[in-house]
Order: structure tokens, then sequence, then C-alpha cells
């Protein structure tokens, strides 16, 4: 077991969900505006909006929420503005991370950013510095009740897909830029709505780290996503059969 699917299991079944939904919908609305401010009110004809929608259903978000986000991102004065940045740099025993935010204060969040990762034995490094490590593509995630594993691989190569991984609890489709949109949509259509899709990063190469390790490396990474202005943390961690069940269980 390795990979998105496999990190992204652990880091669900670690934590109160509840407690991090108010964060959530702080992270989710923030995307919405920019969303908005970068593009249109009009999901139909605004990708990005329509994923941050799509997330904010998933997540439960009330439709009112929603709304105001969107008039705040139409309105010149409205809301706050809010830069896109990234930050990179190695967690313990060289695991590759990779930091998306959204700031409205880049001295503040680069400042917190830094100290999540020096805290736990991490070094934050430059624009760059592993990235290249990475391949920016689409990703979409289903459970895996909605289809079997080879449903959902021929729906997803027949709409353009690039890989299909699947296990016990998730479908994660992986899609070039260029094409993330039409699968999305193809999918969603078969299979419904996922419960995400985004732009993100997909490891060229993996690192394994052991239990100890592993469990600093999830300390750093859950203080990073306690901060509001981070959106996504995105890692080349891979845990070993082992590891993965130790940690599943702390």
């Amino acid at each position: 077991m390795a990979g998105h699917s496999q990190f992204k299991n652990i880091m669900h079944r670690k934590g109160a969900q509840d407690a991090k939904r108010a964060k959530m919908f702080t992270k989710i609305i923030r995307e919405i505006i920019v969303a908005v401010k970068t593009g249109q009110p009009d999901p139909n004809f605004n990708p990005r909006l329509r994923g941050a929608m799509l997330a904010a259903r998933v997540s439960n978000m009330p439709k009112d929420k929603i709304d105001n986000a969107i008039k705040k991102g139409t309105t010149p004065a409205g809301g706050d503005n809010f830069d896109e940045v990234r930050y990179e740099g190695y967690g313990i025993g060289g695991v590759a991370v990779i930091v998306e935010a959204l700031t409205d204060n880049r001295n503040r969040t680069a400042s917190e950013v830094r100290t999540a990762f020096t805290k736990h034995s991490g070094n934050m490094g430059e624009m760059g510095s592993v990235s290249f490590m990475f391949d920016r593509v689409g990703i979409i995630d289903y459970p895996a009740t909605k289809a079997t594993s080879d449903a959902m691989f021929e729906a997803a190569v027949e709409a353009g897909a690039e890989d299909v991984q699947s296990s016990p609890e998730t479908h994660t489709v992986y899609t070039t830029i260029e094409n993330f949109n039409e699968v999305r949509d193809a999918l969603g259509k078969k299979f419904g709505d996922p419960e995400s899709a985004k732009l993100s990063w997909r490891p060229k190469t993996t690192t394994q780290v052991d239990h100890e390790k592993a469990e600093t490396l999830l300390k750093m990474i859950d203080a990073l996503e306690e901060d509001d202005d981070v959106q996504n943390v995105i890692t080349n961690v891979e845990f070993s059969e082992e590891v993965a069940a130790r940690l599943a269980k702390s």
C-alpha cells in the first residue's frame, strides 16, 4: 500500500474530524473567493470554482456560506485579497513536502510554516527545492463503494485519465492538467460527485520512513493543516505495510 490513497486514509483516521470541520470551511471559503476573483462567479464557466463548490458540498457546508463566499469574490472591495503561495522543504527522514497556501500576510504565513518544519525536525527550502520531484496532475477521489476497481478503471481510461489506483477504501484517478475537467465531468455523470477533485502533485519517487519518523512527520502535517492559511500539504512519503498498520491504530 503506497502513495496518495494510503496517506489520505491514514490521515483520515487520525484526529477528530468534527473538530477540523470549522477550519475546513475557512479554507474552502478562501478557495471560493480566490476562484471567483481570478475567474467568474458561474461555476459552469469556472472549473476552479466548480471544484471548490464540490469540496464545499462534500464537507456539508451550508449553502448560505457558499453563496456569501461567491458574493465576496464578486465585490471588488469585498473579502480579503489572498495571495497564492507555495512552500517547499524536507520533513524528517528526507521526505519531500510541498505546502500550498492562500494568505493575506505572506510574512506571517512563511514564519508559521517554517516553525512547523523546524519544530518537527524538518527544513524549509527555497521554491523549487523539491517540486522537481513531483508531477503536477489532476487527482479525483471516489469512495470504493461507488464502483468496482474494474468499472472505475474502465470509465476513467475511457474519459481520458492517465492512471487509477484502487484500495479497499478509495479509488484515486490521476489525469493530466489538460484533461482534468473533462475526466472529472465524465466520471461525475457516471458515478456522481467525487469525494474530492483538484489539481495537485504526484511524487515521481517515494521515500520510506520508520514508525517513529512517520509519527513525527504526521505531527508536522497536522501542525501545518491547523494553519488557516494552508490549503494543501503534499508529501512523497510511502509507508510500509507494518508502519501503515501501526499508524492506523495509533
